[in-house]
């Protein structure tokens, strides 16, 4: 089973219908959420929210998400659960010029979560801030919009994507279902 932790996102709903379909999925609201609701689950996927990180104090988001520094589960983070696991390994957050629209994504370095996908993609944007690569992490993916578009733990199996993979089409599918693939693996070894 995968845990999608919402965040408030109204894209939420397309995560769990593409994950769905390969797997159980066990949703939460993040305000919902403790440490208990990772039992039995092989991989979380952390939602956006409509929220801004540089205007709101993320104390009590980053206090309620701890558990990511120590898990060893597989964890995808998109746009706002892109920037939580960022904040919480050392990463700033800043202002960038907003961005709606799909933007081409090019990733330079190999990564599970770009598996059966080409160097370069059309991802759907929805965000105005980025955040800066955390020193444990490496970027995986640019955008001419976006520096950090994917970044992936050295170590753990970490992800992040600024973008948005559930509502980009058939290349964003491909993306979630690659990260399905990583949990069971993980879940298998």
């Amino acid at each position: 089973m995968i845990l999608i932790i919402d965040c408030g996102s109204s894209k939420t709903k397309y995560i769990e219908q593409i994950v769905d379909d390969f797997i159980d999925i066990s949703p939460c609201k993040l305000m919902d959420f403790n440490e208990s609701n990772l039992k039995n689950v092989i991989g979380v996927i952390i939602s956006g929210a409509p929220l801004l990180i540089t205007e709101i104090n993320m104390e009590t988001y980053l206090e309620r998400m701890a558990w990511i520094k120590s898990t060893e589960l597989p964890v995808l983070g998109i746009c706002f659960g892109h920037q939580i696991i960022g904040l919480l390994h050392g990463a700033f957050g800043s202002k960038m010029k907003e961005d709606r629209d799909w933007q081409i994504v090019e990733a330079f370095e190999t990564s599970p979560l770009f598996n059966r996908l080409p160097n370069e993609v059309e991802m759907m944007e929805d965000h105005c801030e980025t955040i800066s690569i955390p020193a444990d992490f490496k970027l995986i993916a640019s955008s001419d919009a976006c520096v950090n578009e994917v970044m992936q733990h050295k170590q753990k199996p970490l992800y992040g994507v600024q973008f948005h993979p559930e509502v980009s089409g058939n290349h964003g599918k491909i993306l979630i279902e690659n990260f399905v693939t990583i949990c069971i693996e993980a879940n298998t070894n």
